[in-house]
């Protein structure tokens, strides 16, 4: 692998980094939401299903 001066290697980055589609302000606003409202719902999914198994565990076991 060929080595590149500290100058080339800053230019490379500035020249790939011209090239990323940065998202605008309304997309990651709606993804933001997104992301959110998914780890709700899993939470709620999680939190459920561990009631539920944990109340057939202690019937099981003869629990309260």
């Amino acid at each position: 692998m060929a080595k590149t001066n500290p100058f080339q290697f800053i230019q490379q980055v500035r020249s790939e980094a011209s090239k990323v589609t940065w998202p605008t302000r309304r997309e990651t606003l709606v993804t933001t939401v997104m992301v959110f409202v998914m780890v709700f719902l899993a939470a709620m999914f999680f939190l459920v299903a561990d009631q539920i198994l944990g109340f057939l565990v202690s019937f099981l076991i003869g629990g309260r």
